[in-house]
């Protein structure tokens, strides 16, 4: 890889004002396989394309002569307090962004006092994360040993994870075309550290017309995860269980009934089936369905205050982010993720007094219209 970073000037300007304004930042950074890597989506990217559209035609419909002086964004999330209704999505090897990659995410995450979820395939150590200080998450992904899958639930346990976030939507990694097309392959110095950390693996290996990393994961990844599978995971530990990857009313149902204390309405940001339907067009019926039995969390698409208005509006107790904190990663490190995290705390508190909302709780009791159909 002949560029991985930027100088610290590439993208540089005024102070960024929305998020957008660090995605440019970033992608002035960063190689073009890595900016691929980070924002392309599987198939023709008919999914990545649909979560922007579908947030996009969510009306929130205000009310009037509420009399708020100010907002409060707090939210009781999975095993933790935090002061806004987010927690950073898990989200892999992100010293490929910047060179402290999870530290410094995990830094900004913890300025902004919201969760962290730490990917089973990160690029530092769960411990090394954990020596940050932020509330952590730790995201799982199934195994075929399931020695390894109980070895990474004892060692969350044991640095202080509040919750254990299952992803269910990667029995394998989606065909994603722009990867395939760049052969993307892992750097020498950037490794699994949760799975590989004495050396390469799969992942370093460029093989014609393959993503390295696609073959990494369908040779450590389960892809036969089911129910019982769950169900064991659930018996294994006393951490507050999230499931994510729901998109089906039917499953989110059966995972609070197996003992989930919450599920995540996504579609791994159109990462995996291409054609599935948008995060938030799901979100209404995942929140009937689980019906106050446990917490419902949205990704995919998540890009402003107002989105998280809108998610909150239709039901959602939270949002996960994702690709907005890797945007502030590569444009600053841990400075660029506060900023990030900043801009959407001023703009969710704005949000909340236009809607004539001083908390959540008031958001979630105001009319929403997914599409044109009332929520």
């Amino acid at each position: 890889m002949d560029r991985q970073f930027g100088s610290p000037a590439d993208g540089a300007g005024a102070r960024p004002l929305c998020v957008a304004d660090l995605r440019r930042a970033a992608r002035a950074r960063l190689a073009p396989e890595v900016w691929d890597f980070v924002s392309g989506g599987s198939g023709t990217e008919s999914t990545l394309t649909a979560n922007r559209a579908a947030l996009d035609g969510v009306s929130v419909v205000p009310r009037a002569l509420a009399g708020v002086e100010r907002s409060d964004t707090a939210a009781l999330l999975p095993g933790t307090p935090a002061a806004l209704p987010l927690a950073v999505a898990p989200m892999a090897y992100q010293r490929l962004l910047h060179p402290e990659g999870e530290l410094a995410a995990a830094a900004g995450a913890r300025q902004a006092r919201v969760p962290f979820v730490v990917s089973t395939i990160s690029s530092t150590s769960l411990e090394e994360i954990a020596g940050v200080g932020a509330d952590l998450w730790f995201q799982l992904y199934w195994l075929h040993d399931r020695g390894r899958v109980l070895d990474l639930i004892r060692r969350a346990e044991q640095v202080g994870c509040r919750a254990l976030m299952v992803t269910v939507d990667v029995p394998v990694m989606g065909r994603r075309l722009r990867d395939l097309r760049n052969e993307f392959t892992l750097p020498s110095w950037i490794r699994s550290a949760n799975l590989d950390p004495d050396g390469p693996s799969v992942a370093h290996e460029r093989r014609p017309d393959e993503s390295a990393v696609a073959v990494h994961t369908r040779t450590a990844f389960d892809p036969t995860l089911g129910w019982s599978d769950l169900e064991w995971i659930r018996e294994r530990t006393r951490l507050p269980l999230v499931v994510k990857g729901i998109l089906d009313p039917r499953d989110a149902d059966r995972a609070v009934r197996l003992g989930a204390e919450a599920v995540v309405v996504s579609n791994h940001g159109g990462r995996q089936l291409d054609g599935a339907p948008a995060s938030v067009t799901a979100l209404p019926g995942v929140v009937e369905a689980v019906d106050g039995r446990g917490r419902v969390l949205m990704d995919s698409g998540i890009r402003s205050g107002t989105d998280i208005l809108r998610a909150v509006a239709l039901g959602a107790d939270g949002v996960l982010i994702g690709r907005p904190v890797l945007w502030g990663l590569a444009a600053a490190g841990a400075e660029g993720v506060t900023q990030v995290l900043s801009i959407l705390r001023t703009e969710l508190e704005e949000a909340l007094l236009l809607a004539g909302c001083a908390d959540l709780a008031d958001a979630r009791t105001l009319r929403s219209f997914v599409s044109g159909t009332r929520g």
